[in-house]
């Protein structure tokens, strides 16, 4: 029986997201919990294009009422992604673990579930997320001032105002460690969701609809709790982020790096004005990632740490922190849409593992 799950797993990892093996096959327990041997099977068979059941049953050699059938019991467990419209036959693809399959299981958790995920997490960030990571870093609104350079898919407000659904869902990181018994107080319903996203979300009981005003208002919340906006890493955005680092998985594996600014997408960083800084620390317990210090009654900035979120300049009563653009060389490159970050993250995967090439190929990425 394993030896489906192992297939699945290689699979899986033939995504750009990755899913590597481990030593001690932590991931295969995972896929064993969500998957049936013949879902996992059939699992296989998808790939990162949009396809009907027809064509995924004749690749499977399956009767099509069975294909179709499992294939919407699949979506509707988060196994798979799916679109379902009225004007159109029901579309199918593969989902990656990560962001995906792990945040679509938000209504699921429970403390083995959490405690196999937490094993398996750094393995994964070291394969996948450390290449090029699924989501970016953008400020918040406070910190945006007259006459700063920033570009329309690097504004919050810009980037839902373009969206025509939306939906609020709880955040799974933060669930993970109340389960445990851990983590923050601060706003639970914090995965913003748009579009096809949310119409899959709603399917599927994962979170609410709101309205544009409620989105609006959700990132003012967000703001005033301290919480990091990270959307998708590409111009074009399926979902926004509210994360902390105390409890995302994403934000505490930038946080453990010794210089989280080279792995974080993000255009900006702080700049310090000595002579307007009295030293009161507002800021110490807004920076997620440790980057700021008090020195000599001012205070510091580690630029390697700081992950140009803005939390800290929205917040300093004596406006001595602002938020300016890195040099063009340390700018990030911004994929145009979902398709186009998946091919630069596999090529940034396979640049460094070469074996993963002719995995890559068959969702035709490179």
């Amino acid at each position: 029986m394993d030896t489906v799950y192992e297939n699945l797993r290689d699979h899986l990892d033939s995504l750009p997201g990755g899913y590597p093996a481990t030593e001690k096959g932590v991931e295969l327990r995972i896929l064993k919990r969500l998957f049936t041997p013949g879902e996992a099977e059939l699992a296989q068979q998808l790939t990162l294009k949009f396809e009907t059941s027809r064509t995924i049953a004749e690749r499977a050699g399956m009767d099509h009422e069975e294909a179709d059938h499992m294939l919407k019991d699949m979506a509707r467990k988060g196994l798979i992604f799916s679109i379902e419209t009225p004007d159109r036959p029901p579309a199918f693809m593969a989902t990656q673990f990560v962001v995906g399959i792990w945040e679509y299981h938000v209504n699921d958790l429970d403390r083995e579930f959490v405690k196999d995920v937490e094993a398996y997490f750094p393995a994964l960030a070291k394969e996948a997320l450390d290449r090029l990571p699924p989501l970016r870093t953008i400020p918040v609104g406070k910190s945006i001032q007259t006459g700063m350079e920033i570009l329309p898919y690097e504004k919050a407000e810009a980037l839902v105002k373009e969206q025509k659904k939306f939906l609020v869902a709880p955040c799974i990181c933060r669930k993970e460690h109340h389960l445990k018994d851990g983590g923050c107080d601060k706003l639970m319903d914090a995965c913003l969701i748009f579009g096809w996203g949310a119409d899959y979300y709603e399917r599927n009981g994962l979170g609410r609809v709101i309205t544009l005003e409620e989105t609006l208002d959700i990132l003012g919340k967000a703001e005033a709790d301290g919480l990091v906006l990270q959307p998708s890493n590409s111009q074009d955005i399926t979902n926004i982020c509210c994360c902390c680092g105390d409890c995302c998985q994403i934000l505490l594996n930038l946080k453990r790096h010794p210089k989280p600014a080279m792995m974080a997408s993000s255009p900006f960083v702080v700049q310090v004005d000595k002579e307007a800084c009295t030293g009161c620390e507002t800021c110490l317990d807004r920076c997620q990632m440790d980057a700021l210090s008090v020195e000599a009654e001012t205070v510091a900035l580690d630029k390697d740490r700081c992950i140009g979120c803005g939390l800290c300049v929205s917040t300093c009563p004596d406006q001595a922190l602002s938020l300016v653009r890195k040099p063009e060389r340390q700018q990030p490159q911004v994929p145009k849409n979902p398709m186009e970050a998946h091919a630069m993250r596999a090529r940034a995967r396979a640049d460094a593992n070469a074996d993963l090439l002719s995995k890559f190929k068959r969702h035709k990425l490179i």
